[in-house]
């Protein structure tokens, strides 16, 4: 499936460009592939420079302000200076590498409400750039990240919302400027908990899974915040109970404090 977008009229009479991605759905740690297509105008036109990359749109908090912005975290340069002449077709084949941070987009086979990631294209053209539209991917869990959710699932717990936040997350391997917070609706059982928000932070061969547990307010208390993280192995996590494992460290924080 290909995403078509037009980026340019370069001027009266030049060339016009269009994205199209061959394969929407990838992984962390995966390639999106795709090419470029300059169509030449009526005039053969200069290129000073093509290239493709992955955007974001993420939050951003800023004292006691919030708002959107849109952050590139991977970039591919797709070789040097070039000529279109009038008429021609330059097409230019890509692949682009995901980094293992990435964001997942998809879960259970639905979109996550609030999850914009995609290719975007950039042109550089007598020293002016011009950038086009977002062509959205979907980036589904890895087999590690997907065994952590569906443990939630199991549990009982549901999915509520997921966001992208600028900052770091302290004692990860995190090295993008932002991260995923995946929050979860607690079923009956765990009847003082408000919710619990997930955070993955991979590289190639383990993953960082932080979990912070939300205690609702009472009514002379205010709610509390519990966090926990831990390492899982991307090739040898088949071996642990998760279900298990995330109803015990529940159970404990839960019983300890008292929140059930």
């Amino acid at each position: 499936m290909g995403f078509k977008r037009l980026l340019a009229s370069l001027g009266a009479g030049g060339a016009s460009v269009e994205t199209e991605l061959t394969e929407s759905n990838v992984v962390p740690g995966g390639v999106v592939q795709g090419e470029v297509r300059i169509q030449g105008g009526s005039v053969a036109q200069q290129i000073e420079g093509l290239s493709v990359g992955l955007q974001a749109r993420v939050e951003v908090e800023s004292g006691d302000q919030e708002y959107k912005q849109d952050i590139e975290f991977a970039k591919l340069r797709l070789g040097g200076a070039f000529e279109v002449q009038a008429g021609a077709v330059h097409v230019v084949p890509f692949g682009l590498d995901i980094p293992w941070e990435t964001p997942i987009t998809h879960f259970q086979g639905h979109h996550l409400h609030g999850m914009n990631i995609g290719v975007t294209t950039e042109l550089e053209i007598a020293r002016a750039v011009d950038s086009g539209d977002l062509d959205p991917i979907n980036v589904h869990p890895l087999p590690a990240q997907q065994a952590i959710l569906d443990a939630f699932g199991q549990l009982g717990f549901r999915f509520r919302s997921a966001d992208m936040e600028r900052g770091h997350i302290r004692g990860t391997r995190q090295k993008l400027p932002f991260y995923q917070e995946i929050e979860f609706l607690p079923p009956q059982q765990y009847r003082g908990l408000n919710q619990v928000e997930l955070s993955f932070v991979a590289d190639g061969n383990e993953m960082d899974v932080i979990l912070e547990m939300d205690k609702k307010p009472g009514l002379f208390t205010e709610g509390s915040d519990s966090y926990r993280a831990f390492t899982v192995g991307l090739h040898n996590f088949q071996g642990t109970d998760w279900a298990a494992y995330l109803n015990q460290w529940l159970a404990d924080v839960g019983g300890r404090r008292n929140w059930f």
